[in-house]
């Protein structure tokens, strides 16, 4: 796993200390340089993009930075390897990714200040209590099907579908949160 502290970025990417991340210039300039750090990293590399140093993101920065950088990263045939995890936000971060995840039909793991993970974005309730049951330690298929009460068969598509969405890695015949080792 490896962070990027996006504060950090911004100042680099503006040339001098920023603290916000307003506006789709911004947003695309941001995500060229976060995106040229997360190409360098090995390949199913967890990275957690830290906010903690941004005041505030407005949607069309969220839209051109968040949503376009997850983009190449999910569906059938991804363009681009690896994963994120948001940590650092606050309301109006959240606000806003939420948003832009809704509207592109994409969802992202976002790390809590507790050190706690949720699933932000477009999820089903099926989708969600599956990840849900995945975070507490449920791992056999069986295990899984009995917890959310649906058939083995359908748990395993729908857990096909969380790690193409980059919800869940693969780790052997199972799957593991992003926030754990595969083994």
């Amino acid at each position: 796993m490896t962070t990027v502290d996006l504060a950090s970025a911004l100042a680099a990417s503006a040339g001098a200390p920023q603290a916000h991340l307003v506006t789709r210039p911004v947003g695309a300039a941001i995500r060229l340089l976060v995106e040229r750090q997360l190409d360098a990293l090995a390949a199913g590399t967890v990275a957690v993009l830290d906010f903690s140093g941004i005041g505030v993101l407005d949607r069309s920065c969220a839209d051109e930075f968040v949503a376009k950088l997850m983009l190449p990263r999910e569906g059938p045939m991804p363009t681009r390897d690896g994963y994120v995890v948001l940590r650092g936000l606050h309301d109006g971060h959240l606000d806003a990714i939420e948003a832009v995840l809704e509207t592109h039909g994409l969802a992202l793991v976002v790390q809590l200040p507790d050190g706690s993970t949720r699933l932000v974005g477009a999820v089903t309730v099926t989708e969600r209590r599956l990840w849900e049951q995945v975070m507490v330690g449920a791992a056999a298929i069986e295990e899984l099907a009995a917890a959310v009460g649906l058939a083995v068969e359908e748990v395993h598509t729908q857990l096909e579908a969380l790690v193409r969405r980059r919800l869940l890695r693969r780790a052997g015949s199972g799957v593991v949160p992003l926030g754990a080792h595969a083994a």
